[in-house]
């Protein structure tokens, strides 16, 4: 081993047991719940959470059920449903599973428990009588068909009760009233007495080193200081660590020729594979690559995605396509379209697996996820800047170009979206998902098609009717339209998620917009920024006309989006009605509200 890696190495051990032994000192158990209930905190402990017998007094373990219960184990393996604790009053609210407890009251004895009912004990004599039976002293949960139980008080007068047709079933000693007639209980525990820590706004732990269980308050507002100091000494810690570091990082990287050697080992690797075209695996292969289908990344109406590896640097994506859908169209078109085809914005296919009617997909992994993530999402983190959506809106402009016009023959999608749109660890973009794709000649002016095909509000209107045109390249475009305004506004062409199932029709709200002179309504930050989202508005525009003849060809897209934006004009208004357009939720645009005939051709 280099000399700088045995200094470093043991060093950053000790740094980070520091770390840990100033951060979590004594109070390292934090306050926890079973799914939705109750926080839970010293005395109690979740015993499959905390192993740590300090975070919890003796007798006061609970554990989370596989429904996500908090369950406490009362003596004689009486198990129980904790609904709430009052740690200021010392109390603790329990249910039973079949909201029953005189079905297991004698086995309930809580003389061995740290806790006791709250209520006043009596003793009862519990009585089996006819099913009729009325009574106010009934216990409903354990009444059946053929007997009505009731339970009467040491104190009842037996004359005075209705026991004539009744047979004395058994005894119970020192139970609450509440008992028989309640779904829950409430217990108390009369040590440790940490109520009053609760009620001066602290915290109840056990003393430092303390061995005979001696508890104390204590302020968690104090350790914000402490926490300032730790960070003033993990900074003076780091810098000095930081200094080892970046020397054995020289050393590794200058002298160690075995690192060098495995280094370039795997960079001729990744260059060669590059140039591989998809190779045919089994389904023990994939299974493999998967790892018995571990880690799931995502589902959809054709099959479902894992993440694999061929090995600790290369990731892949793994779709594997139900058999039960289609008749294996997806899966040609997938590998027929894509094996051919390579270019840095769209997806690379790297392999296939056609074994039996098992079948899959393999792709080039993109740790970001698709674009549908970042232009949808409420979370404002999640904005990517007005620069790099222009990026990626040109990224994604050059690969429709790329299918359209690089290929022998061209590819038309017919699925532009933005859940379609990968995004690489630089966020590149590229367009993947080519199961609906078709083939055509370049000099094709038209294909023909029996169905629609695409995803509802994204869908070109000559997809529906040939009455707007003849299908072809130009349905992409207006695809790719819709996915430009949905960038620039920041949400969905078609919101399934408003009170108000007839709002206008999103991109003719922009165009009215714009036509008025109006900003935007979107997030930006400089002029600059709302120059691009304008920028884009109208390149989505263009591309949203509604006769075919009237869009751009993507080539022209292309040079609108690298080209000056001040030399952009405004489209014509492809909204032709002349009051605000509605559309239901169901349907991908206004003109669409009316009945349009599907012209069904032969392929």
């Amino acid at each position: 081993m280099d000399i700088s890696l045995r200094i470093v190495i043991p060093s950053l051990l000790l740094f980070v047991l520091f770390i840990v032994d100033l951060g979590e000192g004594h109070n390292s158990c934090p306050e926890l719940q079973c799914g939705n209930g109750p926080p839970i905190r010293f005395p109690f402990r979740l015993k499959d959470r905390q192993p740590d017998q300090h975070c919890g007094y003796p007798g006061f373990d609970l554990y989370c059920s596989h429904s996500n219960d908090t369950v406490l184990e009362l003596p004689t393996s009486v198990k129980a449903f904790v609904k709430n604790i009052d740690y200021k009053s010392q109390l603790i609210e329990v249910t039973d599973s079949d909201n029953c407890f005189p079905r297991k009251i004698l086995r309930l004895n809580l003389s061995s428990s740290p806790f006791q009912f709250k209520n006043s004990l009596y003793n009862f004599s519990l009585f089996s009588c006819k099913p009729d039976t009325e009574s106010s002293y009934q216990v409903p949960c354990l009444n059946s068909a053929s007997t009505s139980v009731l339970a009467f008080t040491s104190d009842d007068d037996i004359d005075d009760l209705p026991v004539l047709s009744c047979t004395k079933m058994y005894t119970v000693s020192s139970v609450p009233y509440d008992i028989w007639s309640y779904s829950s209980l409430e217990l108390t525990w009369s040590g440790p007495k940490c109520g009053h820590c609760e009620g001066k706004g602290k915290i109840c732990r056990f003393e430092n080193n303390s061995t005979d269980l001696k508890t104390e308050c204590f302020d968690p507002d104090k350790d914000k200081g402490r926490s300032r100091k730790i960070m003033t000494t993990v900074s003076i810690l780091g810098s000095f660590l930081l200094t080892l570091v970046v020397y054995a990082l020289y050393r590794v990287y200058s002298y160690d020729k075995t690192e060098k050697e495995n280094q370039a080992r795997i960079e001729i690797f990744l260059e060669d594979y590059k140039a591989l075209k998809p190779t045919r695996y089994s389904y023990n292969d994939v299974k493999r690559i998967t790892n018995q289908f571990t880690e799931k990344l995502g589902q959809g109406a054709y099959g479902t995605v894992f993440k694999g590896k061929f090995s600790n640097e290369i990731h892949v994506a793994v779709k594997i396509l139900n058999s039960s859908k289609g008749n294996g169209e997806e899966f040609i078109n997938e590998v027929g379209t894509m094996g051919r085809i390579h270019h840095v914005n769209v997806v690379r296919l790297v392999g296939f697996c056609a074994d039996g009617f098992r079948r899959a997909l393999v792709y080039e992994f993109l740790p970001n996820d698709s674009l549908e993530k970042f232009i949808s999402s409420v979370d404002s983190n999640r904005f990517l800047g007005w620069e790099k959506l222009q990026d990626i809106a040109l990224g994604i402009a050059k690969g429709i170009e790329y299918l359209h016009q690089g290929c022998d023959q061209r590819i038309l999608h017919f699925d532009i979206k933005p859940h379609n749109i990968l995004l690489d660890q630089n966020f590149i973009p590229k367009i993947s998902d080519f199961g609906l794709a078709k083939l055509c000649a370049k000099d094709q002016s038209a294909v023909s098609m029996t169905t629609a095909r695409g995803t509802m509000g994204y869908i070109a209107p000559e997809v529906f009717s040939r009455n707007f045109g003849s299908v072809s390249y130009k349905s992409d475009i207006y695809s790719f339209g819709i996915l430009l305004l949905e960038m620039v506004g920041g949400r969905k062409n078609v919101d399934v998620t408003v009170e108000n199932t007839s709002q206008i029709y999103f991109p003719e709200w922009i165009y009215n917009l714009l036509e008025q002179k109006e900003d935007l309504r979107v997030y930006v930050e400089d002029n600059e920024d709302a120059k691009i989202a304008k920028n884009l508005a109208i390149v989505g525009l263009w591309c949203i006309q509604w006769h075919p003849v009237d869009r751009p060809s993507m080539k022209v897209v292309v040079q609108m989006l690298e080209g000056e934006g001040d030399k952009l004009t405004m489209p014509p208004n492809p909204f032709a009605s002349t009051n605000p357009t509605r559309i239901n939720v169901s349907m991908p645009a206004s003109h669409l509200n009316q009945e349009l005939e599907v012209i069904l051709e032969s392929e």
